[in-house]
């Protein structure tokens, strides 16, 4: 989905013997990079409805679903833990994961800045 060079991809379930970009039986949620941080939409009770069903998500939507926190709610959930534990632990699950995305925004910025520097000093080294 999407429009060139902006791609927005779709998380549905599908049966495994249908194409790639084939047919599916149900799209469970949206997928958007282009955005800062990257929005993901999923209908919470289908996906645990599909992955309960015996449904094997892609690497790649494994991934998304574990970066949302989804996974660790199925798991939860799964062992039994009450509603209180699984919140609590999300609550916590959420507050680490935001502090990880401060901390690789910080890095990138210290990047750029070093890249920088280090393309100023060999300019004037060679210019010298």
């Amino acid at each position: 989905m999407g429009k060139k060079a902006y791609p927005v991809y779709k998380i549905v379930a599908a049966d495994s013997r249908s194409p790639r970009d084939g047919r599916f039986i149900e799209a469970v949620g949206h997928y958007n990079p282009n955005q800062e941080p990257a929005k993901v939409t999923l209908k919470d009770e289908r996906v645990s409805y599909w992955l309960n069903s015996g449904a094997q998500p892609t690497d790649t939507v494994r991934s998304i679903l574990s970066n949302e926190g989804f996974l660790l709610k199925l798991h939860l959930k799964r062992k039994g833990a009450d509603d209180a534990k699984i919140n609590d632990e999300f609550g916590k699950f959420l507050a680490d994961r935001s502090r990880k995305i401060e901390t690789a925004k910080a890095k990138k910025i210290r990047r750029k800045e070093n890249k920088a520097k280090k393309e100023a000093e060999a300019k004037a080294e060679k210019s010298a």
